[in-house]
């Protein structure tokens, strides 16, 4: 028995003493048996005392314990609890997202984290946002980067530190599997934009750029065109975020020849750019290169009639394209027609419209795209008021997630037929529904929809009024109330500017209190809750 146990790895041996004498220490196999296994269980206690002592931490700052997730967003962090929660991070082997984001107190000693994270070696996602990280924290970081050769999402927005020179400490650092970094709202500067393009050369497979926020990254001409031309070393992206960049004609005319580098880009994001007014043709020249472009955001860029046009003989070189952001652009309504021409309609899924200063014929015209599209935003278009039905005859069933409507000056007719349309099922797949701003609405409205049904998927409800403005909601309250368990996946209501007496908000109440339903209401008292959250007088674990 002994020449067969030799055959087997030690660590398959079982101790066959214990089966033949009850003295067994005569045996050497049992002897390295117990030596073994007194090892392993101790090693395996370790590891179970120190996951406890993490899963106390978390319970400390009111978090649950997840092996592969640690999200410590919003906790109040200090330099203290970085410290511990880096002693922490061995018992962390199977770590792959960490989220320390929204703790303001850590800043300038994130190498107490960082100098541990050789323990999480396989993390794919690091978020720092708003974290008030300096330049030192950034050296930090880039130092031990090198620990976590899989990263692949690395998120710095909201630092102010990170700007100004701080973002060199990455310089060389970041791992090759990258495929996000975030960089929104850092104060980068045109310098900044010299040391980001020297990062994305070293990136060959970035996929999500964001940059957004950042107003000075394009000051300066020459600095920006170097970021632009370090983007064709980034080939793979596909998703390119410079909203509120500071964008001028002449860094349109710099990005716009580089788009020929991006063969892979599905999302554009260039909105919140006012600079860039009159400009818009530098960059649509361009556009062709971009076969699998299906996001293009422009929203409140200034455009002109000029940008426009541009803008529309470059649609029809965009063939993957399915949204399609120009709203708060108010020469839009001017050329909507030709525009809905040249878009591919039976793919389109949003088309956001709203402060466009639409007309009646724009509106009809709208009518043809309406069928396709998954959201549909007109709000601040009070010509929508009193031709609602032209928009909702052309839904189709169960397409429809997102209708936004808010200040469109609706009269009662257009929610009584707003709410026809529910009956016949055709918004049953609506999750957000946006009715604020609508005062001339009469109660006989506001009591047709809810009494209508149809709406089983809505989540987000938002019926507020203008400010400095009220109006009682006691005439329609019990319609209101009678549809709410038939709205099982409700999340939020808004009732802003709206009043009633104590009887009605205790029926509210009443309703909502086994619900996980974030309720808005005016200067809210012990009568009018904020936010409802789901109990049981009955049953403590419920």
């Amino acid at each position: 028995m002994n020449q067969i146990r030799r055959k087997r790895a030690a660590s398959d041996r079982k101790p066959l003493g214990r089966f033949l004498s009850r003295d067994r220490t005569g045996i050497p196999e049992d002897r390295e048996d117990r030596e073994e296994r007194g090892a392993a269980e101790g090693a395996e206690s370790e590891r179970d005392a120190g996951w406890g002592r993490m899963c106390v931490f978390l319970q400390r700052l009111g978090k649950k314990a997840d092996s592969r997730s640690l999200n410590l967003a919003h906790c109040d962090l200090t330099a203290t609890d970085l410290l511990e929660l880096a002693t922490l991070l061995q018992f962390l082997p199977q770590l792959e997202e960490m989220d320390v984001s929204w703790n303001d107190l850590i800043g300038g000693s994130l190498k107490a984290l960082t100098s541990h994270l050789q323990h999480a070696g396989g993390v794919r996602a690091l978020r720092l946002c708003s974290c008030r990280l300096d330049a030192e924290d950034l050296t930090a970081l880039g130092e031990a980067l090198g620990f976590v050769p899989l990263l692949e999402i690395l998120d710095l927005s909201w630092n102010g530190g990170v700007g100004g020179g701080a973002l060199q400490g990455l310089l060389g650092n970041l791992p090759p599997p990258l495929r996000e970094l975030h960089l929104v709202s850092c104060q980068l500067t045109a310098a900044d934009a010299t040391v980001l393009g020297g990062l994305l050369s070293a990136l060959s497979s970035v996929c999500v750029l964001d940059v957004s926020c950042n107003p000075q990254l394009s000051q300066e001409v020459e600095a920006f065109r170097e970021f632009s031309s370090s983007l064709s070393h980034a080939s793979s992206i596909t998703t390119l975020r410079l909203q509120a960049c500071g964008l001028t004609e002449e860094s349109l005319h710099a990005l716009g020849g580089s788009l020929h580098g991006l063969p892979s880009l599905q999302q554009l994001d260039l909105s919140c750019n006012k600079s860039l007014s009159g400009g818009l043709s530098h960059l649509t020249q361009h556009l062709s290169h971009l076969t699998h472009l299906q996001s293009l955001d422009l929203h409140l860029c200034c455009l002109t009639h000029t940008d426009l046009q541009a803008l529309i003989q470059a649609l029809p070189s965009l063939p993957a394209l399915t949204e399609l952001d120009v709203s708060s652009n108010k020469d839009v309504g001017g050329v909507l027609p030709p525009m809905l021409t040249a878009l591919p309609l039976t793919q389109m899924r949003r088309l956001p419209l709203n402060s466009c200063n639409l007309s009646q014929e724009v509106v009809t015209a709208l009518a043809a795209c309406v069928p396709y599209l998954r959201s549909v935003d007109v709000s601040w278009c009070k010509v929508v008021g009193g031709h609602l039905p032209l928009l909702l005859d052309a839904l189709q069933p169960a397409v429809l997630t997102e209708l936004r409507l808010s200040s469109c000056e609706l009269t009662t007719e257009d929610l009584q037929h707003l709410a026809a349309v529910c009956r016949r099922g055709l918004l049953s797949s609506l999750l957000v529904l946006d009715l604020s701003y609508n005062a001339s609405v009469g109660d006989e409205g506001w009591s047709a929809l809810f009494a209508a049904g149809g709406l089983g998927s809505l989540q987000e409800v938002d019926l507020s009024l203008r400010p400095f403005t009220s109006a009682p909601y006691t005439a329609w309250l019990p319609s209101l109330l009678c549809a709410l368990p038939r709205l099982p996946a409700l999340t939020y209501l808004s009732l802003k500017r709206w009043t009633s007496g104590s009887k009605d908000r205790k029926q509210l109440k009443h309703c909502l209190r086994k619900r996980s339903v974030l309720l808005e209401l005016d200067h809210p008292n012990e009568d009018e809750i904020s936010l409802f959250k789901a109990t049981n007088q009955d049953s403590p674990e419920e």
